[in-house]
């Protein structure tokens, strides 16, 4: 139920815009999630294992799995493919998958994710293609609005984004907790809706499950 990530600026301005229309409608996307997770990241840890962790998608990737659904919608269909290339001896799933999607609303996507980036994280984006124009969130964490050509319409004035979360031997997703916090005192005040249900919670499982479902 924490999304954070909606919080990021780059996000919440693409979120706007195609609920206004800007983008008319949504025909196609792509998510990439290349991070590095080392030996050291999951040595003597719950991390890796199947019954606690779970699979690279749900540790590692469940907030960008919960942007495709909050920007682009439900998953209707899903093949795909994945692999452990480089964590045999570490972790008891996949370090890298590809994955085709089928949405609800007709439009189709990809998901192209790897825990082997060498040294280091490189990237996290979301590029969509709709047919009045086509914008890419980039950068490491979705934290970056790198590409926009819309029809009759620009994105403009962005507010910088928090850091992301350094763990010392790692860094993790934006750090938007103040903002998650802020929420839930505006709507416990009657100020604000909600800004992640537990539907919202629910819906990145089940859309993780339909994958894992379908790669395993």
């Amino acid at each position: 139920m924490i999304k954070q990530n909606r919080f990021n600026p780059p996000v919440e301005a693409v979120k706007k815009a195609i609920e206004e229309g800007r983008l008319g409608k949504i025909q196609s996307v792509q998510l990439s999630c290349f991070w590095n997770r080392n030996e050291d990241y999951y040595a003597s840890s719950w991390k890796g294992t199947m019954d606690l962790d779970g699979g690279t998608l749900y540790t590692q990737f469940s907030h960008f799995i919960d942007l495709l659904y909050w920007i682009v919608g439900d998953v209707k269909t899903v093949k795909g493919f994945s692999r452990n290339f480089a964590h045999n001896e570490i972790i008891e799933f996949e370090d890298a998958g590809v994955v085709a999607l089928e949405f609800q609303s007709g439009a189709i996507g990809s998901i192209n994710y790897t825990v082997n980036s060498h040294q280091k994280n490189m990237e996290g984006s979301l590029t969509i293609f709709g047919d009045k124009g086509t914008v890419k969130i980039g950068g490491q964490y979705l934290n970056e609005l790198e590409y926009q050509s819309i029809e009759n319409f620009e994105i403009k004035n962005l507010k910088g984004g928090n850091t992301a979360n350094n763990y010392g031997s790692y860094s993790g997703s934006m750090s938007n907790h103040d903002q998650v916090y802020q929420n839930l005192v505006e709507v416990l005040q009657g100020n604000s809706s909600i800004s992640a249900s537990a539907f919202d919670g629910l819906k990145s499982v089940e859309i993780i499950d339909k994958i894992y479902q379908e790669i395993r």
